[in-house]
């Protein structure tokens, strides 16, 4: 029985505010943890209405506190927005407050738009050699202090933080594989080169000290109920969701649709299916089927779910159903 754990954007719904998104994702983190899920991640995004999670660290702290044994973490830190040195005192600082339960996953998207991502940075200079050595700069600071270190990370050095690299491309693959890093693909929202990535992950791993042996982790959204009618239903807003970023306008995450099919073009319906093709949906049974059928494909060490519902109580009903399907697979 591999681990399931939970990737989070922490969604704002229409008609509702950040403060709710916050307590809703502490709430579903409670609950996971009962249900028996590995780990809880929440993943940076800036400049988008509907997702609360820009500050990553404070809410992965928000949601550390309201728990007591799961692993909480960044599904991931988008590393080229930040100095090394910040990351790695925000999440010394996690360590130190909840010990043996911070994860950081590395991604090197903007998490934004490019205006954005120019906010952030001041600049968009740069090349993926530099995403290459601040993951190295970063892990760095994790380690024991050195004599002559000029520069360190209070709190954070020798904490040795779990890092992970992230990624819907070849890069953070091939990347994870030569610096032996437990590896996460996006599938659940790029699955294009999910299969030829961890491939390539798989066949070029470098053991090294932190892990023997590959370790990889494949997202994808699940979205359950109790008939797959419903289910189809509560997928609606995650569709819609990535509709509004293909039109261009992002918004809060909006209430379900009996029937979706009016609201797109031909064109935009494809690239929504291919979008969320790592998307299973259904009654439980379907959700069983559809669970073994992409963990044959992938051989995936765990998966991380993510589900995009409008009703928290759907959402949380889904996640308990998906627990139930896994305790019997």
């Amino acid at each position: 029985m591999i681990p399931f754990s939970v990737l989070d954007l922490s969604p704002i719904a229409r008609g509702s505010n950040a403060t709710i998104a916050f307590a809703n994702s502490r709430d579903l983190a409670q609950h996971a943890e009962r249900w028996g899920y590995q780990r809880y991640w929440l993943a940076e995004h800036h400049n988008m209405t509907g997702i609360a999670s820009a500050a990553t660290s404070l809410v992965i702290s928000h949601v550390a506190a309201g728990t007591q044994t799961i692993r909480v973490g960044a599904g991931g830190i988008m590393l080229p927005n930040h100095a090394p040195l910040v990351i790695a005192e925000q999440f010394g600082t996690l360590e130190a407050l909840y010990p043996g339960r911070i994860d950081l996953g590395l991604g090197r998207a903007p998490g934004s738009d490019q205006q954005t991502a120019r906010a952030l940075r001041r600049n968009l200079n740069g090349s993926p050699d530099n995403f290459v050595d601040d993951v190295q700069e970063l892990r760095a600071y994790f380690q024991p202090m050195q004599p002559g270190q000029a520069v360190r990370a209070v709190p954070g050095a020798g904490l040795n933080v779990p890092v992970w690299l992230l990624g819907s491309s070849l890069f953070s693959a091939q990347l994870a594989a030569k610096l032996g890093l437990p590896f996460a693909f996006a599938s659940h929202f790029a699955p294009d080169y999910l299969l030829p990535a961890l491939k390539l992950y798989r066949q070029h791993f470098q053991p090294s000290a932190v892990l023997e042996k590959p370790y990889a982790m494949v997202g994808a959204g699940v979205f359950a109920a109790q008939s797959d009618a419903e289910a189809k239903r509560l997928f609606s807003s995650a569709q819609m969701q990535f509709l509004n970023l293909l039109r261009g306008t992002p918004g809060e995450l909006s209430p379900p649709v009996d029937d979706i099919a009016h609201l797109w073009s031909p064109q935009e319906r494809n690239h929504i299916e291919r979008t969320l093709a790592c998307s299973i949906v259904g009654a439980p049974a379907t959700i069983k089927q559809g669970l073994h059928e992409l963990l044959a494909e992938t051989q995936a060490d765990e998966l991380i779910v993510t589900a995009q519902i409008y009703d928290h109580a759907a959402r949380l009903h889904s996640y308990e159903l998906l627990a139930e399907v896994r305790n019997g697979l």
